[in-house]
């Protein structure tokens, strides 16, 4: 199996369910794994024959700042635009760390992670 990775993301954004979170914002870390064939790009060492994790990386920040309450419907939303633009994508696990989320004690943050899989079932 391939897989694209991008790691460690770091994006400011404006979710949650307290007003003061979409009037303040904090940062997000996001990963990503993206499995695909990657053997026809490793051979021709050509872009098209690949995807472009610049591409991937766009979509995120693209849905990114769509502001959302639930971290679970910002990621559904990346899960579900980056297989519309790349079909060739047979899984995707995303997760989102919100850092600084509005809650008792110190902590490096709060996290979901989301995954699906786009191969037809045999």
């Amino acid at each position: 199996m391939s897989k694209i990775f991008l790691e460690n993301v770091k994006i400011y954004a404006y979710h949650g369910v307290l007003p003061e979170e979409n009037l303040i914002g904090t940062y997000y870390i996001l990963n990503a794994e993206l499995h695909t064939d990657l053997w026809k790009a490793a051979a021709s060492d050509d872009l098209d024959d690949t995807i472009s994790y610049a591409a991937i990386n766009d979509i995120i920040h693209k849905e990114m700042e769509v502001k959302s309450k639930l971290l679970e419907h910002v990621a559904g939303r990346i899960i579900f635009s980056l297989h519309t633009a790349f079909p060739q994508i047979d899984y995707i696990r995303l997760k989102i760390t919100k850092t600084a989320p509005p809650m008792k004690g110190e902590m490096q943050g709060a996290s979901i992670e989301l995954e699906r899989s786009f191969k037809p079932e045999n």
